[in-house]
């Protein structure tokens, strides 16, 4: 079963005056991650898409969508898969085992994708101008960046795995960030990026561990509230950091028009509001 939602791109301004409500519904992308179903939010952010497939054991392929405009969705389009779950199968053109926490790098013109096994499937989706080559890239392969500090409740691993220092891709970037023990923040110092947009999917968290994720422009900021295994969606004049009650793991992913990770605005924390 294939379900596909639309997101309009939000301007600062409108943003600005919108209630608790109105973030949510524009913002938050919940509920992907239903037993035998393939979710998908087709977003006017880069034309980015996110979304989740879950097969359960079973098989679900994913094929034609309308609001691609295309006979199969990688006919112009690359595509990251992150395997949140169990051990599961990605088939597309060849197979792949994914473990948990590998990411598989899907080239331009791949074809039908089916899931398949235990895994839960996280799928982000961006336009492709070139056909790159298909890799499935495991942890120890991702580049690795260490940041922040235990004193500041940040210390942290930037886990890169469709980056430019590991392999080669139209215009998507992603990986994902792992805690030390006790460290709650997230990208702060925060930042903006005017020419890419971002998603953000929060997961290993408890049941009762809530996401306080932070957006808007850096002088007006608001904050959504987040559970286990929801994404939710940074505009390029949009911040985008946290903080949690307890751990977790986020998956951030890119679009737009470059693939430089150190292309960024940075924002001083005395400039926050």
């Amino acid at each position: 079963m294939l379900s596909v939602t639309t997101r309009h791109a939000i301007d600062p301004d409108t943003a600005s005056i919108m209630d608790t409500d109105a973030l949510r519904d524009n913002f938050l992308v919940a509920d992907m991650f239903r037993p035998g179903q393939i979710n998908l939010c087709y977003t006017h952010y880069d034309r980015m898409i996110v979304g989740a497939a879950v097969p359960d054991g079973g098989t679900l392929t994913l094929d034609h969508v309308a609001e691609a405009g295309t006979a199969t969705i990688l006919e112009r389009r690359e595509m990251a898969v992150v395997n949140i779950g169990d051990t599961g199968k990605v088939s597309a053109r060849d197979d792949y085992t994914l473990e948990h926490g590998d990411v598989l790098y899907l080239g331009r013109g791949s074809g039908p994708v089916t899931f398949a096994g235990k895994g839960r499937f996280y799928i982000l989706s961006a336009p492709a101008h070139t056909d790159f080559p298909s890799r499935l890239i495991t942890l120890a392969e991702a580049n690795k960046v260490e940041l922040g500090a235990s004193e500041t409740a940040n210390k942290r691993t930037i886990n890169q795995f469709v980056h430019p220092l590991v392999m080669e891709s139209c215009q998507l970037v992603c990986g994902y960030t792992q805690f030390a023990p006790g460290s709650v923040w997230n990208t702060m110092p925060c930042h903006t990026h005017d020419r890419r947009m971002e998603a953000y999917l929060y997961f290993d968290m408890a049941d009762d561990t809530r996401m306080f994720h932070l957006m808007g422009e850096p002088d007006e900021t608001r904050h959504i509230v987040m559970k286990n295994e929801e994404a939710v969606l940074s505009p390029p004049w949009s911040i985008h950091a946290g903080v949690a009650t307890g751990g977790y793991t986020f998956i951030w992913a890119m679009a737009g028009d470059n693939v430089d990770y150190t292309d960024m605005d940075m924002v001083a924390m005395e400039d926050l509001r």
